[in-house]
């Protein structure tokens, strides 16, 4: 699926200013209680969300797509590899990027808008 530049929303234009991001060697995660107090490392992520993003088998194709590609996968790219449907696989890469487990970027493409995912972490430990 090719994006235009009207079908755009605006909190995804901002997401068009990411420069090449390195990759992060380790995500961990930590648990808490209901009194936020930590049963293991503090992070920045919410392990819910990365564990609901992980527990798709979907997403953790499309993960393993755009790990092994070298310049990160775009939607029409993953939806052929995994024939699947864009507006599926946009839908999955949606939620990997709120999980915080991939960045996206915005390039030029024959047809408008390309977006790029490309992955954050080569690795991701969940501490219990």
């Amino acid at each position: 699926m090719e994006l235009s530049e009207t079908n755009l929303l605006s909190n995804e234009i901002t997401d068009s200013d990411v420069n090449e991001v390195e990759i992060e060697k380790v995500l961990e995660l930590g648990l808490y209680d209901d009194n936020l107090n930590s049963f293991a490392n503090e992070s920045k992520f919410s392990i819910e969300k990365v564990v609901k993003a992980l527990s798709s088998p979907t997403r953790r194709h499309i993960l393993y797509q755009i790990q092994h590609s070298s310049d990160g996968m775009d939607v029409s790219n993953i939806a052929s590899s995994l024939k699947m449907t864009e507006a599926n696989i946009s839908a999955q890469i949606k939620k990997l990027q709120d999980a915080g487990l991939i960045f996206c970027k915005y390039c030029s493409g024959n047809h408008g808008v390309r977006k790029i995912s490309k992955i954050k972490f080569n690795q991701i430990i969940i501490n219990f």
